[in-house]
């Protein structure tokens, strides 16, 4: 026993020293960083910029060939489409008997890549879900009652949360993942957004910079947001842009980086708009996104963590997620570019290896996944950076970058990524 001990000591003792030795290797930037850069210096984004202005309106979304259109309705629009469905069960129940809703599914396999508008898209397989059978019944009867909720909602001219659909009848939905998707089914069933049906997610993002808006009768300034920022609020359809002299969008991953930008205020010497959803893009601040890139018609850019995870976050902002992949035409920017940090900046921007982090088993996996995604792999300069990633086997997160300087992501980091036009 005594020697097995030994051995599995004499291990783990090499492991320890090969990561510190690893971890004290300096790094030193591999390319040449320029200091001092301003807006005028940025000419990749200035053409880029000249390049979007042009750009005709895209128009209404249409659907190809084989998904299910969705259409961003009026209050007064979904409640003609509730009372059409609610008249083709009252139909079935007088002929058949045996009266059913039939929902988009919604499952992966219903999930189609649109390479042409490079989003995702839900297809036109559908599912059966009887009132009377007792397989079903429960989830009809929740269905039923997010309809009469909705119903309710805009009749009044209101608004309500998730959450507070869930707490309205705990004992129907016995857990929230249920009443969510039975919120979902309805939007799917009624073909519309579900910001149309009047039910919103928690508000959790924020943005500030060079942008004024009007909110009900009320005129927000983001420039003004004191040493704070505006709270992105999940009533979008509310909210008109007024006017911007921003030349691009940056929509962080962390709220952390959020606040170098507000502390240096960025948007001064940089004229841009930041937001940013503090993790994965939830629905109100993909909404924002896509109707100020629509309107203003600016370049935008992603900055997440060089992990996995980073790189699903920019996914879901440019093709949508598969769940909500009936509202991806109204949630997706396909035209937003992955500014960083790429898996190449480790090294070209001297992060130390003691800044960076071994990825693990869930690490890995979610990267498979990614590489296998048809956009994914039709995009050669994404494919490439994550399959450095895999090699590379370490991953790091935005703040890594402070270790040159607290005011480096600003100072440094930024201008000489737009500068160089190094973006996928």
């Amino acid at each position: 026993m005594a020697k097995k001990s030994t051995r599995k000591t004499t291990r783990k003792t090499t492991r320890r020293s090969s990561t510190s030795k690893n971890s004290q290797k300096e790094v030193t930037a591999s390319r040449n960083l320029r200091s001092g850069l301003t807006m005028n210096q940025l000419v990749a984004v200035r053409n880029y910029l000249t390049e979007r202005q042009k750009e005709a309106d895209r128009g209404d979304f249409v659907a190809p060939e084989g998904t299910v259109q969705i259409d961003e309705l009026t209050m007064d629009k979904t409640l003609e489409r509730i009372d059409t469905e609610i008249r083709k069960l009252v139909f079935q129940i007088e002929n058949s008997g045996n009266p059913s809703f039939s929902i988009p599914k919604r499952s992966a396999s219903n999930i189609i890549y649109d390479e042409e508008q490079d989003i995702l898209l839900l297809g036109n397989q559908q599912t059966n879900k009887a009132l009377l059978t007792l397989t079903s019944a429960q989830d009809t009867t929740r269905v039923m009652e997010v309809i009469k909720i909705i119903h309710e909602l805009l009749t009044k001219r209101k608004h309500m949360t998730k959450r507070e659909v869930f707490y309205g009848n705990v004992n129907l939905f016995k857990d929230q993942k249920f009443s969510d998707a039975c919120i979902e089914d309805v939007s799917a069933l009624l073909h519309t957004t579900r910001n149309s049906t009047g039910i919103v997610a928690k508000a959790r993002g924020s943005a500030v910079g060079r942008l004024r808006l009007k909110d009900g009768n009320e005129i927000i300034d983001l420039d003004r947001q004191g040493s704070g920022s505006w709270s992105i609020t999940p009533m979008i359809d509310k909210v008109d842009v007024i006017e911007s002299d921003a030349e691009f969008i940056l929509v962080l991953e962390k709220d952390a980086a959020m606040m170098r930008i507000i502390e240096e205020k960025w948007w001064k010497k940089f004229p841009c708009i930041t937001l940013t959803a503090e993790g994965v893009g939830n629905v109100a601040t993909r909404m924002f996104l896509k109707k100020i890139n629509s309107v203003l018609k600016l370049p935008t850019f992603c900055l997440v963590d060089a992990d996995p995870y980073g790189h699903y976050i920019y996914s879901v902002y440019i093709r949508g997620s598969k769940r909500l992949s009936y509202e991806s035409p109204f949630l997706a920017t396909p035209d937003m570019h992955l500014l960083g940090v790429l898996s190449r900046d480790l090294d070209e921007y001297g992060v130390d290896y003691s800044c960076r982090i071994p990825m693990d088993k869930v690490d890995i996996k979610r990267l498979d996944d990614m590489l296998s995604e048809p956009y994914v792999r039709a995009n050669r300069r994404w494919r490439e950076d994550l399959e450095l990633m895999k090699k590379m086997k370490m991953k790091a997160e935005i703040q890594a970058l402070s270790s040159h300087g607290i005011e480096y992501l600003t100072d440094t980091y930024l201008p000489n990524k737009l500068y160089s036009g190094d973006w996928i």
